[in-house]
């Protein structure tokens, strides 16, 4: 199934006007015709099929009919992840999780962030990218980059902290994740004593990826695999 993105489609839209990425794709690479039929999601778990109405190398008109709705995730994975200083491995994250079924991701600031600054508008390109690639209904909620110390005062549910410093509180990843689990990831230079005692007192537990000390992108994807493999969601 080839599937395109629209977000704003009205309970009783009947047609709507593809973005002009979309109609270069099916215009210039698919080479769709008048009459064709192509697949639609709102990223919100519904399905449409579109029949192409009129069509020009900029403009796309479809017409809608409902094809199927999914139900809500019964489980959600939020990682909250510090940007790193490379894009490529940050994008890389975004892509691969937003493959296995991710709920959300939030980058964050913190005290050894090399990274201050993101591109919001190209990684919403990149998880949207991803969700069409692997066929899914439900796009990632992607948040702007957020403040470590605000982002702890606007989490709830299963609360988890991965850092790399000696704690004999921490338990491995797997025996802590719940239904619904938001994770920290720090930067390349972890989170700092103050970032990681701040988060415990706030309620989130230590949990420990592995023997290894991991990237930041590969610790991220390495949670959302593990998610995954426990079938909660």
């Amino acid at each position: 199934m080839q599937l395109f993105y629209f977000g704003k489609i009205e309970p009783n839209q009947s047609s709507i006007e593809l973005p002009k990425d979309e109609t270069r794709h099916i215009s210039r690479v698919l080479r769709k015709k008048q009459g064709d039929q192509i697949h639609i999601t709102d990223g919100n778990g519904r399905l449409f099929l579109g029949t192409i109405m009129s069509i020009t190398s900029t403009k796309c008109v479809v017409n809608l009919a409902f094809a199927k709705a999914e139900s809500q995730p019964t489980s959600s994975l939020h990682i909250a992840i510090a940007p790193t200083k490379m894009n490529d491995r940050m994008e890389w994250f975004l892509e691969k999780a937003t493959e296995m079924g991710i709920a959300r991701i939030t980058p964050i600031l913190c005290d050894h962030s090399e990274r201050k600054k993101i591109n919001l508008e190209r990684f919403e390109k990149i998880v949207v990218s991803a969700m069409k690639q692997s066929n899914r209904l439900f796009l990632p909620v992607l948040d702007e980059l957020t403040d470590f110390r605000e982002f702890l005062l606007s989490t709830h549910g299963s609360r988890l902290i991965a850092h790399c410093e000696e704690d004999g509180e921490k338990s491995e990843l797997i025996n802590e994740l719940q239904p619904h689990t938001c994770l920290l990831i720090g930067p390349e230079g972890d989170f700092s004593n103050e970032e990681i005692e701040l988060a415990k007192s706030s309620g989130f537990k230590p949990v420990s990826l592995g023997p290894t000390r991991l990237r930041t992108e590969t610790a991220g994807v390495y949670a959302a695999a593990i998610f995954n493999a426990t079938k909660l969601n």
